[in-house]
């Protein structure tokens, strides 16, 4: 075992989309910490406070920008909803864009103030919860640092992922996944009940920026008859874009996601379930559906301070069924009703499933041993079989070429894939 100081003061943020489960995470590593005699402070709202620290003008506030942690607020508090630290979105590494820029002052200004400001209160430690993004900012902290003069004060860093998307590589599930998928699942059997009784079709796009666990996930739960996500987008449902680089005019080659395929295979799905005397159904598509869509659809939709596009404002469940629906009546000369619906944000912030809290609590616990323990700085905490923690290198986790996280997709012909295949309603082999 390595030979660490024991820190005496640590901290731990939370940043981007709230999970359920989360204050699981943050009551574990909390309590572990205290009780080993470290002081316990959260930064509150991310990175904003942190993000405008400045020792004369702009000090950490108490109350205002992190709290320190007492018996009292982690009473009951495994199981509660949202996020008792709070989050935001903000992104201290913005800037960075790959390895060179670790060496430009301007542009890892913001990292070391969030640095310097960690340094001012004494923080020796910091577990990071949150998405790929925040372990890319993680990870950003933790190289800097490596930057600095030799005897500058250092503070660990250990992530623990988050996103109840699921497409995190290193880990088997992320904490809040379970609970996302039950309470969309739930919401999808009522649309299923309606539709039956409506003889209608409900098109559901639930949330998945950039993998399918979650749509595959709820659609098996919920009993839905069709499930389409992102790796779906090959074959009859994808196409070839030219698109033109915003920074260097170069033209590439993007693969799309073809809407009148798409379409057309909804109305397929219809057809075909009117032939077996059915009149209703569900259609699942994972929201990230929608960054693949012909930019002529996301022309002038604005992103956040990662760059993603804002899906809620392009509901491309209601996009689709609006599509379908004149595909339908253009084939068969009758109407159809098919109605879009947006499920998502209801399940960020539901009563944790007790799977998530107890993975939530040991991923907590596990930040704690990362650090105390293990003595490791730039890790991820991970668990894997039945809930046993392991430790992975963020150098394994991040693109040392481009500094980027790499997204877990859900691998076509895999036994999670086959079974969402296998739930759905087999269509007619064209």
């Amino acid at each position: 075992m390595p030979t660490v100081a024991h820190p005496r003061k640590a901290a731990i943020l939370f940043s981007g989309g709230p999970a359920p489960a989360a204050n699981a995470v943050i009551t574990a590593a909390a309590s572990a910490f205290r009780r080993s005699g470290t002081e316990m402070i959260g930064f509150l709202y991310g990175y904003s406070g942190l993000s405008e620290y400045d020792a004369e003008k702009r000090p950490l506030v108490r109350g205002q920008d992190y709290l320190v942690f007492e018996d009292k607020d982690l009473q009951g508090l495994r199981n509660a909803r949202g996020i008792f630290i709070g989050t935001s979105r903000t992104n201290p590494g913005k800037k960075i864009r790959g390895p060179g820029d670790l060496d430009d002052p301007a542009k890892t200004e913001p990292l070391l103030r969030v640095y310097r400001g960690m340094v001012e209160l004494g923080v020796e430690a910091l577990v990071s919860i949150g998405g790929d993004d925040t372990l890319k900012t993680a990870n950003l902290l933790y190289e800097v640092q490596k930057r600095l003069p030799e005897g500058a004060p250092r503070v660990r860093v250990v992530h623990v992922p988050k996103t109840i998307d699921n497409d995190y590589r290193g880990i088997d599930f992320t904490f809040g996944f379970f609970t996302a998928v039950d309470v969309m699942a739930r919401e999808l059997l009522n649309l299923r009940a309606d539709a039956k009784a409506t003889k209608g079709y409900f098109v559901v796009e639930t949330m998945g920026r950039k993998a399918g666990w979650l749509a595959y996930g709820v659609a098996t739960a919920g009993e839905a008859h069709m499930v389409i996500a992102i790796e779906d987008v090959v074959g009859a449902l994808a196409l070839e874009e030219d698109v033109k680089d915003p920074v260097t005019g170069a033209v590439r080659k993007e693969t799309r996601l073809h809407l009148d395929a798409l379409a057309d295979r909804v109305v397929d799905l219809i057809l075909a379930r009117e032939g077996r005397g059915k009149h209703y159904g569900t259609i699942v598509l994972a929201e990230g559906l929608a960054e693949l869509l012909p930019t002529s659809y996301t022309a002038g939709i604005g992103r956040d301070e990662h760059g993603h596009l804002s899906l809620g404002k392009i509901d491309i469940g209601k996009l689709v069924a609006k599509l379908a629906g004149e595909r339908y009546e253009a084939r068969t000369g009758r109407a159809k009703k098919l109605t879009g619906v947006q499920l998502g944000y209801e399940s960020r912030c539901a009563e944790p499933h007790a799977f998530d809290v107890m993975l939530g609590c040991q991923l907590g616990l596990g930040a704690y041993r990362a650090v105390v323990e293990q003595g490791l700085d730039g890790h991820m905490v991970s668990t894997t079989g039945q809930l046993d923690l392991r430790y992975v290198p963020f150098r394994d986790l991040v693109n040392p070429d481009t500094l980027k996280t790499e997204v877990r997709f859900i691998e076509r012909g895999s036994d999670f894939h086959k079974l969402a295949r296998a739930m759905e309603t087999r269509l007619p082999e064209k």
